[in-house]
Parts: C-alpha cells; structure tokens; sequence
C-alpha cells in the first residue's frame, strides 16, 4: 500500500508537469504572433535630380501655309504638270491653261501700238513743220494748235496700247498656274480638258506646307503668366508633341519652340490659345493631327525625387513613410510637382528610406520587414547537343 506522503508527492509531480506544458504552450503561439507583427514593405530613398516642368495640353497641327489652287482667268485646263502628293516649290509650274486668245489679243495690242507710233511720228514732223512756217506767219496758229494737239492725243493712244498690252501679258501670266509656296500637293478636283471659270470656289488642288510645321493648343488661364514668361525669355521655351500619351510614355512626334500665345482668353472655355513651331523634316507631324503637348515652364535643379506611389494623402496634407531603425514614422511633405513618373516633395532629406509599397497595413511606429525586389530569373542560354 501506498503511504500518503508517497501519494501527496505523485500528484505534486503531476501538477509540476501540467504547469510546465501548459507555460510552454502559451509561450509558443505569443513569439509567432510578435513574428507576425513585422509588416512587408518596401522601400525607395530619396534622391536629388534636375527636374523640368511641364504645361501639358490637346493640340492640333496646322500647316503655316496652305493654299487653294484656283485659276485666275476662265479657260480650258490644258495640262496638269504636277501629281497628286508631289512636293514642289515655290515658283515650280503645277498647271497651264489654254492661251492662244490671249495670245492673239496681245498681238492685237502690239500691232495698234505700232500703228498708233507710226501716227506720232508722222504728225511730230507735221508739227515740226509748222511751228518754222508759224514764224513768219505761213500757217495760222489755229492750225498749229490743232497739230499740237493731234500729237498729244496720239501719244495718249500710245499709252494707252502700253497699257493693253500690259494688261494682255498679265493675262498670259495667269495661264501659267505656279506653285505659291513650298509644300504637298493635295487630292485633285479637276481633270485636263475641263473649263474653269473664276468663280469656281473648289479649285483645282491644295498645296500644303508640311516643313517647317505648327502645333496650336489650348491651357488653362491660370497659365497666363508663365507663358508671357516663357514669351518674354531670351531662349524659347522647348514644346514637345507626342502621340497616344504624355511626356514620358507617349510617342515623340517632334520638338519645336513657343512663338506666340493669343490676345485674349476664351470667354466659354477659360482657356488661352498658343501657337509652337517643329522642324518636320521626318513628317511625323501631319495638318490636322491630334497631339499631346508638353511646355518645358521651369527646371526645379537639385530637387528632392521620389516615386509617385510613396507620397501618400491625408485629411490634411500629404505625408509619407519613413523608415526609422526597424520601424516607421509619419512625415509630413509638400508636392512641389508630380507627373507620372516622379514627384518632387520637400520636408525630407537626400538619402532618407521611405516605404514604396505596403503603406496600407502601416501607422507610425509600425515594425517593418524589408522585402527586396525579386530578381528576374536568368534564362540558361546553355546550348543543349543534338543528337
């Protein structure tokens, strides 16, 4: 039989080993827990950059000059010299209209003012001849007045056969239809053999300049000083024009230079129109094509860079994570500039580590975990034996 001291000790042993397990079992799921707690992150330092602003807007490309091709005499098209899409220049002949009737009035006006000088020569002598007779009284003077004055009728007449035959030889002109300015020429609207009259508003073709080419756009009112600024500036401002995107994802069409901005607001849009001017040597920049536009306004030297994703927005400002031994701190910033790849803040230093990722599960004194980017896993480019 047992004694009760031997009976005591038993169940003091067995308690011993309930409490023993039961503490090791509490404290094991409280270290998982303090485990847990440590929030994934990542994160970015700052860094100083030169960084340029940009006014961004919608634009439209205009041609500086486009010109409708119309005849300036009525006659029949006798010959097309240009094709539809070729490039010609200034002075270069794109039509001729048919000119054997002007040519045949010019010839008339040649022939009267031969005529008509032939007359003045005859009545000169006439009148030569009797102002020496008029001196010693061997004609009357009303004789000699009427010489006179068929002399100045008939250079009168001369004159004006000078003037026919001027006006003949513009007319001549205007059946050679010539190129105005340097461009493209456009789609035809009128075959050879056609009449054309003056009237005819569609005319025979458009030549457009596509080098060197135009952007206008519209911005916002509040804009007005910076770019009588940037009009005022000894250098002009740079304007970039992309397609299907911004400053830094679109595609550049071209990069040109403010010239002018308009001289007066839109009442209806609040808006202000501009004008820029791109060297389009590659014709990537056609008239009437919808651009994206970007005006360098300002470079901010030294600035205080970051990624988009690490500025965060509270009730009352904008504030950011920064990394503070193996926790966080709430800072609060100002933006000075944002786009779509980097913003520009200040209320930080040069170098500070910031969370880029994970801000959601986080508040100030958060314990954190610092999880590096995966690297992209190299390809093995062995080559393998055939058999």
């Amino acid at each position: 039989m047992r004694t009760p001291i031997t009976r005591t000790l038993l169940l003091a042993l067995i308690v011993i080993a309930l409490l023993g397990a039961g503490l090791w079992y509490w404290k094991k799921p409280v270290h998982k827990a303090a485990a847990a707690t440590s929030i994934p992150v990542r994160v970015v330092q700052v860094t100083r950059q030169d960084v340029p602003r940009y006014l961004t807007g919608i634009g439209t490309v205009q041609s500086l000059q486009s010109v409708t091709v119309r005849p300036q005499i009525d006659g029949i098209l006798a010959k097309l010299a240009v094709k539809e899409g070729q490039w010609v220049k200034q002075g270069d002949l794109l039509a001729s209209i048919d000119d054997r009737a002007i040519r045949a009035s010019l010839d008339q006006a040649r022939a009267q003012l031969g005529q008509s000088q032939a007359q003045l020569q005859v009545a000169g002598v006439n009148l030569k001849r009797y102002k020496d007779l008029s001196v010693d009284n061997g004609i009357s003077r009303q004789t000699l007045d009427q010489q006179q004055a068929l002399v100045d009728q008939l250079k009168a007449t001369i004159q004006g056969n000078q003037a026919a035959i001027a006006a003949a030889q513009v007319q001549l002109s205007y059946t050679q239809i010539r190129s105005p300015v340097t461009g493209r020429v456009g789609i035809r609207t009128v075959d050879e053999g056609n009449f054309l009259r003056v009237t005819d508003t569609q005319g025979l073709f458009t030549v457009t300049q596509i080098d060197p080419i135009a952007v206008e756009f519209a911005l916002p009112q509040q804009t007005l000083p910076t770019l009588l600024a940037l009009t005022h500036s000894n250098e002009a401002a740079q304007v970039k024009a992309f397609v299907d995107g911004d400053s830094e994802n679109g595609n550049l069409l071209g990069t040109g230079h403010l010239t002018l901005i308009d001289n007066q607001v839109s009442a209806t849009t609040g808006t202000i129109r501009a004008k820029a001017e791109f060297d389009n040597r590659q014709q990537k920049l056609w008239p009437g094509q919808l651009v994206n536009i970007s005006v360098e306004s300002q470079v901010l030297h030294d600035a205080l860079v970051v990624p988009p994703q690490v500025v965060q927005r509270g009730v009352d400002n904008h504030y950011v994570y920064r990394v503070k031994g193996s926790a966080v701190e709430s800072v609060p910033v100002k933006v000075v500039y944002q786009d779509s790849e980097r913003t520009v803040i200040d209320g930080v230093a040069a170098g500070d580590t910031l969370i880029s990722d994970g801000q959601s599960r986080l508040k100030p004194g958060s314990e954190i975990e610092v999880v590096k980017a995966q690297q992209p896993a190299v390809a093995d480019t062995t080559a393998q034996a055939q058999p």
